[in-house]
C-alpha cells in the first residue's frame, strides 16, 4: 500500500498540470481552480498517510519504489525511484500541505485574471517538481525535479509577460540558477565517474567506507555547493530572487516558502555525509551563510517596497540554513526550513491581501493605519512577523533560530592546518542578524499598520484567502514546539524523528546563550517601536541620500557588478552577431586583399612590359650604331684603333 502511494502523490499535481494546460483556457475558472487545488490537496492526504504509516511503523525502514530503469550500461546506470524517510517526509510535508493553502488562497486572489489556466498549471507542476526532487532516491533523478523546479519559477516569474520588466526578472532568475546547475551537473558527473553510480544510498556507503579520494569528495562537494547556493540565492547568487517579486503574490509565498530555494538546503542536507567529509566545503558554506544573513538583513532595513522586504529576508534566513549546514548540524537547518515555511508563507499572502485592498500600492511608505481599517490583516501579518524575528517563546522561529545559534556556538571551522574560525566569530554575526531582523520586520509593521491612514483600503479579504491565513498563522505560532531547548524542556521530538537511532546529541548550552539569542529579537522590537511605532516616527523615508544607503538599497552593488563584467560583454558580442559585424569585417578584408592582389598584379605586368619595351629598344638602337660603325672603310677602323690605343695610354699614365 505504501508503495502505491508514493508515485501517487507526484502524479496527483502532474496530472492536474496537464489537464490545464491542455485546456488552453477553455475551462471555467472556477473548475481550473478546483482541479489544481484538489490535486495539490489530495497529495496533502496522501502525504498525512504515509507519515503516520512511516512514524508508526516498528521499525525505521524507509518506503522505497523503483518505477523503471532509466539507463543501464556496464559502468553506470540510473533509476526513476522514489524513497521517502524521515528527511523527505518533512519536506513532502511542508511541500503539499502550505502548497495547499497557496493554492487555496490564490484562487480567489488570481480571480478574473485570463491566464489562470496558464497560473495554476505552472503552479501544480511547480509541486509536482519539486515532489520529484525531494522523493527521488537517485541524483539523476533528483536533477530533474530540480531543473523542473527553475523552469517552473521561469514560467511563474514572467507570467504577466507583457510587462518587458516581469520577462527580464524570470530570464535573471534563470540565467543565475543555470550556472549553479551547471557546477551541479559537473560535480553528478564527477560522482558517477568516480562511484559508477548516483544512487544515494551507494553514495553514502562508498564514502563512509573511504572508496572516493578526499581529492574527489572535496571536488564533488564544492560543485554541489556551487549549485545550491545558485537555487538559494546565496552570496554571490542572490541577486536573482529579489526581482523574482515580479511574479504574482502567490507565485512569490511558494517560490520563498515551500519550494525553490529551500532546494538548495535539501541537496545539502540529503548529501549531508558526503559535505561533512569535504571540510573545506563546510567552512565556505558556513561562512558564506553568515554573510548573506548579515547583507540580507541590512538590505531589508532599507527597502521601502513591501515584497522586496520580505524576498531580503527569505535570502537573510535561508543564510541561518547554510550556516548550520556548515556546522554540520543539518538537523537545525531542517527545522527552521520548517518553520521558515510557515511564517514566509504567512507574510506573502498577508501583503498579497494588503496590496490588494490599496489598489495594489506596494511602496510602505504611502500606507499607515491599515491597523484600524484591516485588523484581522494587521494579526496575521504581526504572527509572520514575530516568528521571523524569533520573539522567545512564542513564536515557532524562536526555537529553530535557537537551535541554529547552540549549534554555532560549539562549532570550528579549520581554514589551514594551523589556523581555524571560531564558531563564537559566526555566533556573534548570527545574533546581530537576529536583531536586524527583528528592527526590519517591524519597521516595515509599525509603518503599515500605524500612524496616520494615508491610502484607503477597499474591499474585504474573501473566506478562500483567509482560511489559509488563519492555519498558517496557528503553524508559524505553535509549529516550533516540537522541538524545545534543554533549559526550557527537553522536548526533542523533531530530531529524534530525523534521528531515530539517536545520532544527534544535545550539547549541554548556558543559560546566558539563550537569553542572549532571545534577547536580540527583543531589542530589535524595541528600537523599531521606539523608531516607527510612536505617534510620530523618528525617522522617516530616506530617498537615498547617502552613498552607503544607495550601495545597500541596490543589493550591494552586485548588479552593478554582473552587469559592467557579464552583461555587457555579452551584448556586446551579442550586438556583433546581430549585425554580422564579424562577417562584414571578413567580406571587407576579402575585398582589400583583392583589390592589393590586383593592383600588384597590374604593377607587375606594367613593370615587365616597360623592361621589356626598353629592353628592345636600346637593342635597336645600339645595332644601328654598331652597324655604322661596321661600314667597310679602313681608315675609320685605323682612327678607332688609334683612338681606343691613346684612351689606353691615357688611363694608364693618370693612374
Amino acid at each position: 500500500m505504501p508503495e502505491f502511494l508514493l508515485p501517487l502523490i507526484v502524479l496527483s499535481p502532474f496530472s492536474a498540470a496537464i489537464i490545464l494546460f491542455l485546456s488552453a483556457g477553455r475551462m471555467p475558472a472556477r473548475y481550473v481552480g478546483l482541479l489544481a487545488t484538489g490535486s495539490v490537496g489530495l497529495s496533502a492526504i496522501i502525504s498525512v498517510i504515509l507519515a503516520v504509516l512511516l512514524l508508526s511503523a516498528p521499525s525505521a525502514e524507509p518506503i522505497r519504489v523503483t518505477l523503471w530503469e532509466w539507463m543501464h550500461t556496464p559502468v553506470f546506470s540510473a533509476h526513476i525511484a522514489f524513497e521517502l524517510d524521515p528527511l523527505s517526509l518533512v519536506m513532502i510535508l511542508v511541500v503539499t500541505v502550505i502548497g495547499f493553502l497557496i493554492h487555496l488562497y490564490a484562487v480567489d486572489y488570481m480571480r478574473g485574471d485570463p491566464g489562470i489556466a496558464r497560473f495554476f498549471g505552472s503552479m501544480t507542476l511547480f509541486i509536482a517538481a519539486m515532489l520529484v526532487l525531494v522523493l527521488s532516491s537517485d541524483l539523476l533523478c533528483l536533477f530533474i525535479g530540480w531543473e523542473g523546479v527553475g523552469l517552473c519559477s521561469y514560467l511563474l516569474i514572467g507570467f504577466w509577460y507583457t510587462n518587458p520588466a516581469n520577462t527580464a526578472a524570470a530570464r535573471k532568475a534563470f540565467y543565475i540558477t543555470r550556472i549553479g546547475d551547471a557546477a551541479m551537473l559537473c560535480g553528478l558527473l564527477l560522482l558517477a565517474a568516480t562511484v559508477g553510480t548516483l544512487q544515494i544510498d551507494t553514495l553514502t556507503e562508498a564514502v563512509t567506507a573511504g572508496q572516493i579520494t578526499p581529492t574527489a569528495v572535496t571536488g564533488t562537494a564544492l560543485f554541489l555547493l556551487v549549485g545550491a547556493l545558485a537555487k538559494s540565492a546565496q552570496i554571490p547568487f542572490q541577486t536573482w530572487l529579489p526581482d523574482a517579486m515580479a511574479g504574482p503574490t502567490p507565485t512569490s509565498a511558494l517560490i520563498h516558502a515551500a519550494t525553490m530555494v529551500t532546494a538548495g538546503v535539501y541537496l545539502i542536507a540529503r548529501l549531508h555525509i558526503l559535505f561533512t567529509a569535504a571540510t573545506v566545503a563546510m567552512t565556505v558554506m558556513a561562512v558564506i551563510g553568515t554573510l548573506t544573513l548579515l547583507m540580507a538583513a541590512c538590505s531589508a532595513l532599507v527597502q521601502a517596497d513591501l515584497k522586496r522586504i520580505l524576498a531580503w529576508s527569505t535570502i537573510s534566513q535561508l543564510g541561518y540554513m547554510f550556516l548550520a549546514l556548515g556546522t554540520g548540524v543539518w538537523q537545525a537547518a531542517l527545522f527552521h526550513l520548517m518553520t521558515h515555511a510557515f511564517f514566509k508563507a504567512l507574510l506573502f499572502l498577508t501583503a498579497g491581501a494588503i496590496i490588494e485592498r490599496v489598489h495594489h500600492e506596494q511602496n510602505i511608505f504611502r500606507m499607515g493605519g491599515l491597523l484600524r481599517t484591516m485588523p484581522g490583516i494587521a494579526g496575521s501579518f504581526l504572527a509572520g512577523a514575530s516568528a521571523l524575528a524569533g520573539l522567545p517563546l512564542i513564536t515557532a522561529g524562536f526555537y529553530s533560530k535557537e537551535l541554529i545559534l547552540s549549534s554555532v556556538w560549539h562549532a570550528n571551522f579549520p581554514i589551514s592546518s594551523r589556523f581555524s574560525l571560531s564558531g563564537h566569530v559566526l555566533w556573534a554575526i548570527a545574533v546581530v542578524g537576529a536583531f536586524l531582523t527583528s528592527l526590519y520586520i517591524f519597521r516595515c509593521f509599525f509603518i503599515v499598520f500605524f500612524g496616520p491612514l494615508k491610502k484607503d483600503a477597499s474591499g474585504h479579504t474573501p473566506l478562500l484567502m483567509a482560511i489559509p491565513l488563519a492555519c498558517i498563522s496557528f503553524l508559524s505560532v505553535f509549529g516550533g514546539v516540537v522541538e524545545i531547548p534543554d533549559t526550557l524542556a527537553p522536548v526533542h521530538l523533531f530530531t529524534q524523528m530525523l534521528n531515530p537511532s539517536g545520532f544527534f546529541t544535545h550539547t549541554e548550552d548556558p543559560a546566558w546563550l539563550l537569553y542572549a539569542g532571545a534577547a536580540a529579537p527583543l531589542v530589535g522590537l524595541s528600537v523599531a517601536w521606539l523608531l516607527w511605532g510612536r505617534t510620530s516616527s523618528v525617522i522617516q523615508e530616506i530617498p537615498g541620500q547617502t552613498i552607503i544607503i544607495r550601495l545597500t538599497e541596490s543589493g550591494w552593488g552586485f548588479d552593478i557588478l554582473y552587469d559592467f563584467v557579464l552583461v555587457r560583454p555579452f551584448r556586446f558580442l551579442n550586438w556583433l552577431g546581430r549585425h554580422d559585424i564579424l562577417d562584414r569585417m571578413s567580406s571587407g578584408a576579402a575585398s582589400a586583399t583583392r583589390r592589393t592582389n590586383a593592383f600588384l598584379v597590374r604593377f607587375r605586368t606594367g613593370i615587365l612590359s616597360y623592361v621589356s619595351e626598353r629592353t628592345i629598344v636600346m637593342t635597336r638602337e645600339g645595332n644601328v650604331l654598331l652597324a655604322r660603325m661596321q661600314n667597310g672603310r679602313v681608315r675609320w677602323y685605323a682612327a678607332w684603333i688609334v683612338t681606343g690605343l691613346c684612351v689606353a695610354l691615357a688611363s694608364a699614365v693618370l693612374s
